[in-house]
């Protein structure tokens, strides 16, 4: 990642329709949403939100993919984290601690849902 991409980036998400979307499709990843679900889902009109993908598609941030008569869009996570670790990756100059309020912070918001996590362990134990 380079400063140029970053930006790029971090531009296409200071509008907040954009930044809407792409929170959007994170959290349906990985089935991705229609762009008319999208639009549905944000209130704006599908030409609008039309716009809006393709200037987030433009950075990276989000794929498209045709699924018969639909274009299902996700959101490039891989991408994202490029993005996050280019913001942070001088940020402790060498102090881990400083960074680690930051990290607790991240981890809790991607843990499983209680119930995933149960049936998981519920799956391990009958095998």
């Amino acid at each position: 990642m380079d400063s140029e991409n970053a930006i790029l980036a971090l531009g296409a998400l200071a509008q907040a329709t954009r930044l809407e979307a792409f929170r959007l499709l994170a959290a349906h990843e990985p089935d991705g949403m229609a762009a008319g679900a999208i639009a549905d889902a944000l209130a704006v009109p599908q030409n609008t939100m039309s716009s809006h993908l393709a200037i987030l598609a433009r950075a990276g941030l989000i794929s498209a993919r045709r699924h018969s008569r639909s274009i299902v869009y996700r959101a490039d996570l891989a991408r994202f984290q490029q993005i996050a670790l280019f913001l942070i990756k001088d940020c402790c100059g060498g102090s881990p601690e400083l960074c680690a309020p930051l990290i607790a912070d991240l981890q809790p918001r991607c843990a499983p849902p209680a119930k995933t996590a149960a049936r998981s362990r519920a799956r391990a134990a009958s095998r």
